[in-house]
């Protein structure tokens, strides 16, 4: 059973910065497709960026160039740094694995086989 634990969230101004971290199941990292979906309140879940095992990445287009995934296979370890945020940006975060295939950013996020509780990142103008 795979066991994804978020934690990082909180609440910021529009242009500041975050560091959302999921602690996984050992050899999760290292072997599955890992990435970050999020909710925004009332709206459907929404594909934000996706890593492969070999470290290949996918970023949804809203997010290119301000939100930044990284992983630790040693340590089990996935991270998304997310700087210039935006109001927009404001929704439950969701850490995600699956072992087959990677869900495209822009596909059906409930394709994610495992997801963690969620953080909350609130945004404000």
């Amino acid at each position: 059973q795979v066991q994804l634990v978020e934690s990082g969230g909180g609440s910021v101004q529009a242009g500041g910065s975050l560091r959302l971290t999921c602690a996984s199941s050992v050899y999760t990292v290292s072997r599955y497709c890992m990435g970050w979906f999020r909710q925004p309140p009332g709206k459907e879940r929404e594909g934000v960026v996706t890593i492969t095992s070999d470290g290949s990445t996918s970023y949804a287009d809203s997010v290119k160039g301000r939100f930044t995934i990284s992983k630790d296979s040693l340590k089990n370890m996935l991270t998304l740094t997310m700087n210039s945020l935006k109001p927009e940006d404001t929704a439950m975060y969701y850490c995600a694995a699956n072992l087959r295939f990677c869900p495209p950013v822009a596909g059906n996020q409930a394709d994610w086989r495992y997801a963690g509780q969620g953080t909350q990142v609130t945004v404000s103008s």
